[in-house]
């Protein structure tokens, strides 16, 4: 079996990081071995939660692996709150990342071109050298213009076409790639065609492939949708599904999970309800 270590954060409600990836890995037969960064009784938009930080338990995380000899085949993490954390992980990757195995960093700093509280400057720079270190990447479109400089509102102007912005974005991944070359899926595209219903897509771009898929959109802003998709991504990729095929199952599962909440009018800090539709995502469901 094959197992990532997952670094994030546990929310007891909200449906998101830890809780996400763990159940999204598991379905797909892939170990999930969680690094906590913090515990948390709610996510962080709920109007009221109690965070109990684990920034300086995360070496002690690292130090006992490593007593242990863990040989890891991928390592996800998602959010971070502090400029340490980011220093932990890079720590952590200097002890465990080996030839074959890879580094998924979903950067989580910001959605609808607006950033999240923690964010600040030194955030972003950290991000920045954590995100050189990828090998895969799945940013929003408001975390790709952070990462790359570009303004958020200029990239959207109504006067621009879908292939205009498509081919900003690919023109700009380039300064992702600098330090190596990375596979780079910026999710949350919105496409507003007045000739059809509105559509969201996802981005996916690794060196001169380009491609992007989307599905109608479905409304609404729900906690941890991210965290699923970039659970997604790293437990596919550990079990070595083709990319066209895993984008696809992905999107079906998403898509299934938010038709739902709406029907169910789930409340956006509630997450989806993705649950009964895990087995999508289980082995043998993949058309590679």
């Amino acid at each position: 079996m094959k197992k990532i270590a997952v670094i994030n954060d546990l929310s007891g409600l909200g449906r998101c990081s830890l809780t996400a990836a763990i159940s999204v890995l598991s379905a797909m037969g892939v170990q999930a071995c969680p690094l906590p960064t913090a515990i948390l009784t709610a996510q962080t938009e709920y109007p009221s939660y109690y965070c109990d930080d684990y920034t300086d338990k995360m070496d002690i995380y690292r130090l006992e692996w490593l007593k242990l000899n863990q040989h890891f085949d991928g390592i996800y993490t998602g959010y971070v709150a502090s400029v340490r954390q980011i220093q932990q992980i890079l720590h952590f990757i200097d002890t465990f990342k080996e030839p074959d195995t890879f580094l998924l960093v979903d950067p989580v700093m910001g959605d609808d071109g607006q950033t999240y509280d923690v964010y600040t400057p030194e955030l972003l720079n950290q991000m920045k050298q954590l995100v050189s270190r990828a090998d895969i990447i799945t940013p929003n479109l408001t975390e790709f213009c952070l990462l790359t400089d570009t303004d958020y509102h200029a990239l959207l102007r109504p006067d621009l076409s879908e292939e205009d912005i498509i081919r900003r974005l690919q023109t700009q991944s380039r300064i992702l790639c600098r330090d190596n070359e990375k596979t780079i899926i910026i999710t949350g595209i919105c496409i507003n065609d007045f000739d059809s219903a509105p559509q969201i897509g996802n981005l996916y771009l690794h060196g001169t492939e380009c491609s992007f898929t989307s599905t109608p959109y479905i409304g609404g802003s729900y906690s941890g949708t991210g965290d699923l998709f970039a659970s997604c991504m790293a437990g596919g990729i550990a079990r070595g599904d083709a990319l066209p095929s895993l984008l696809k199952t992905t999107g079906e599962f998403l898509e299934n999970s938010l038709k739902d909440s709406v029907r169910e009018k789930v409340p956006y800090n509630d997450g989806v309800n993705y649950e009964k539709f895990l087995s999508i995502l289980m082995p043998g469901k993949e058309n590679v």
